[in-house]
């Protein structure tokens, strides 16, 4: 079964709508089959995205691909760095 990518937004939506449906007394299982999610990815996305709203969602995402941009360009610039001084430690 192929799996199927959220955006933040549907995310978010969903957990809306799963809150409404337990509100009017459904059983967090029910609503789950209802919209066609398990019972365990509901639980991960409210722990990840269930006190956000969609613009906060958006811009955590944005930080979050920032943040492992700059990793990478932490980690390059540590290889050239020590690379630099194992080449100037052979010529000395």
């Amino acid at each position: 079964m192929a799996r199927t990518r959220y955006t933040a937004e549907a995310i978010i939506g969903q957990l809306r709508t799963i809150e409404i449906e337990l509100g009017k007394g459904l059983a967090v299982i029910e609503a789950c089959r209802k919209l066609g999610i398990t019972e365990p990815t509901y639980d991960r996305w409210k722990n990840e995205d269930g006190g956000l709203r969609v613009e906060q969602a958006k811009r955590l995402k944005g930080l979050e691909q920032e943040h492992a941009r700059l990793k990478r360009l932490v980690a390059d610039l540590s290889l050239d760095n020590s690379l630099v001084k194992e080449v100037a430690a052979g010529t000395c």
